[in-house]
């Protein structure tokens, strides 16, 4: 399959070696690659824009510049990259990722290795709750087989009889697993205490040993469970947590970049704008030409 290019930024090269199979919630996307993809009109109950089975062959490489809504890989088979809080990130066979809405998303396999997947990928506003939490992943352990399981189901049922009863099931199915490593029950709730504080005060210059204390633990121990549980730093992890509520003050309000920058916690206007661009994909003044 020859590469294409869906915008002057956008990039999308499948290879010819690379199979997969997608279920879309409705026909209005016009993509060469959806098209083949059967219909299910429920997933849009979940705010799910297309489902799929991904066997991809090098030279896979996926780039979208502004992903209108909160992306799950979950791999099942050999490894790939994928590009989170901006730097690349393996991901192996019984891990999954979660991607944001309205970051950069971008993907591809390694030189010479295929990587197979499932995904799911969400259709949000930017006026909503998105699928990802304070308490959400980036990376983590997941058993991607009853996921892949439930995306093969909904696209036989799709493909074939489309009974309604047997769809409804498969859909619910999908939406369930991505929730279940999104929105995980059974998080340390110690970790609730330090991203709730943290929050609610961005602004403030926290240390890791003040964060360490809210959750009453060493701070190597933080380090650990924030690692084991959302799959990053917990400094990585306020920083993640500083740039989205960033993201939706450039979104909302007409403030300075400078006010922004200090709101959310950086005391450079430069060194926000530096992480920023790292991290989603293109500097704060950009945001308001994506967010408006």
């Amino acid at each position: 399959m020859a590469a294409s290019r869906s915008t002057p930024q956008d990039i999308q090269i499948l290879g010819s070696g690379t199979r997969y199979q997608v279920v879309r919630a409705d026909s209005t996307d016009m993509r060469d690659w959806l098209q083949k993809g059967s219909v299910c009109s429920l997933l849009l109950q979940h705010h799910i824009s297309h489902v799929g089975i991904m066997e991809a062959m090098p030279p896979f490489e996926v780039v979208r510049m502004d992903q209108s809504g909160t992306f799950m890989i979950a791999c099942y088979e050999g490894e790939g990259v994928v590009l989170a809080d901006g730097q690349w990130r393996r991901i192996r066979a019984g891990q999954a990722c979660l991607q944001p809405p309205f970051v950069m998303n971008s993907l591809k396999c390694l030189p010479g290795k295929p990587w197979k997947f499932a995904w799911v990928r969400y259709r949000e506003s930017r006026e909503t709750r998105p699928i990802v939490s304070s308490l959400s992943p980036v990376t983590g352990a997941f058993n991607s087989a009853p996921l892949k399981a439930a995306i093969d189901g909904l696209h036989a049922e799709a493909g074939g009889t489309k009974g309604a009863s047997a769809l409804h099931h498969w859909s619910e199915l999908v939406h369930h697993y991505v929730l279940r490593f999104a929105q995980p029950h059974q998080v340390d709730t110690r970790l609730w205490r330090v991203w709730q504080c943290a929050e609610a005060d961005l602004a403030k210059p926290w240390t890791l040993t003040e964060l360490a204390s809210i959750a009453c633990m060493s701070e190597e121990h933080l380090r650990r469970v924030c690692r084991k549980e959302l799959g990053r730093s917990p400094m990585q992890h306020l920083t993640f947590l500083r740039l989205q509520r960033a993201r939706h003050l450039l979104s909302v309000t007409d403030d300075k970049v400078e006010v922004i920058a200090h709101a959310v916690g950086f005391e450079s206007a430069f060194t926000f704008s530096n992480t920023f661009k790292k991290w989603i994909g293109w500097r704060p003044s950009e945001q308001r030409n994506y967010g408006r």
